[in-house]
C-alpha cells in the first residue's frame, strides 16, 4: 500500500536543533509517520519548551544536550541514544546558524563559526552515524542545505560558503555511502514563515515584496512544507534518490527573474 512506503515505525530519527521552526517540522512530520524522534540543542530549558510542543501532536520526544561541532560530544550524546532509544536510522542535520554581517566587516572568528556549525557540523555527526547504517546496510541521511548553496547574498558570505560546500559534502557522501545502502540527500528551503522571518514578512517590508513578486508560487512557505520534504526523503518512497538537493521554494530557483503580474499570460 501507499502508506506503506511513507511508514517511519520502528524508526529512530535525530533532528539536530530540532526545537523550533523548520527543524520542529521536520521532527513533527517524522514523528506522525511513527519514527522515534530525538532532538539535540545546546540549551536544557529549549529542549523542555519544546517537549511541550512536540507533545501537542502526540510525539513523545526524545531530548538530550550536546554541541553539534564537538566531536567527544556527539559521540557520547548519539551513545546515549542508541543505549536508551536504539541505533540512528534518520539523521536530519538541522542545526545551523547565519551572521548577516558584510564581508570587510566580518571577523574571522564569525566566518568560522558558521563553517563550524553550517559545514563542519554536519560531517561530525554524520561520520558517527554512518558506519552504523553501513553495517545494517540501510540509513537515511538528510543535510540542510539552502537556496544559497548554489547563489549568494549580500551580507551572507559564510552562511552562502557553508551551504554551497554542504550541497558538495551531500554528493560526497553519496559516492561513498551509497553502494552500502545509503540514501543521502539534502533540503534546500526557499524564504519559510517562521518566528524568526516574522518581522520581515509584513505587508509593506521591502523583504516581504522581494519574495511575494519573485516567487512564482506568490507565497512564503510554511515549516510543514519542508516537514513534508523531509518526510519523503526519509521515507521508502524515496529509496533510489540519492545525493539529490530538493529544494522547497515555491519556484524560485527555477525563476529568480519572475515578478508577478509581468511575467503572467492569464
Amino acid at each position: 500500500m501507499i502508506q506503506e512506503l511513507f511508514d517511519l515505525s520502528g524508526k529512530v530519527a535525530l533532528v539536530t536543533g530540532g526545537t523550533h521552526g523548520i527543524g520542529m517540522a521536520i521532527g513533527k512530520a517524522l514523528g506522525k509517520a511513527g519514527a522515534k524522534i530525538c532532538v539535540n540543542d545546546l540549551s536544557a530549558e529549549k529542549l523542555e519548551e519544546c517537549k511541550a510542543e512536540y507533545a501537542k501532536d502526540g510525539i513523545d520526544v526524545y531530548t538530550l544536550v550536546f554541541n553539534v561541532t564537538k566531536e567527544e560530544e556527539v559521540d557520547k550524546g548519539i551513545s546515549q541514544i542508541e543505549n536508551e532509544v536504539g541505533p540512528v536510522d534518520i539523521l536530519v542535520n538541522n542545526a545551523g546558524i547565519i551572521k548577516r554581517i558584510p564581508i570587510l566587516d566580518m571577523p574571522i572568528a564569525d566566518f568560522q563559526q558558521v563553517i563550524d556549525v553550517d559545514l563542519v557540523a554536519p560531517l561530525i555527526v554524520a561520520k558517527r552515524v554512518a558506519p552504523g547504517m553501513i553495517e545494517r546496510r540501510a540509513g537515511k541521511i538528510i543535510n540542510m542545505c539552502s537556496m544559497m548553496s548554489v547563489y549568494g547574498r549580500n551580507s551572507v558570505s559564510a552562511y552562502a560558503a557553508a551551504k554551497g560546500g554542504l550541497k558538495l559534502l551531500t554528493a560526497n557522501m553519496c559516492c561513498e555511502w551509497a553502494k552500502h545502502g545509503l540514501q543521502i540527500n539534502g533540503i534546500g528551503p526557499g524564504y519559510i514563515a517562521t518566528s524568526q522571518t516574522a518581522p520581515i514578512r509584513e505587508n509593506g517590508h521591502p523583504f516581504n515584496d522581494l519574495v511575494m513578486t519573485r516567487t512564482p508560487a506568490a507565497r512564503w512557505g510554511e515549516p510543514e512544507d519542508v516537514g513534508n520534504a523531509a518526510l519523503f526523503l526519509a521515507s521508502k518512497a524515496s529509496e533510489f534518490v540519492n545525493g539529490h538537493v530538493l529544494y522547497v521554494d515555491g519556484g524560485i530557483l527555477a525563476n529568480f527573474g519572475y515578478v508577478k503580474g509581468e511575467n503572467d499570460l492569464d
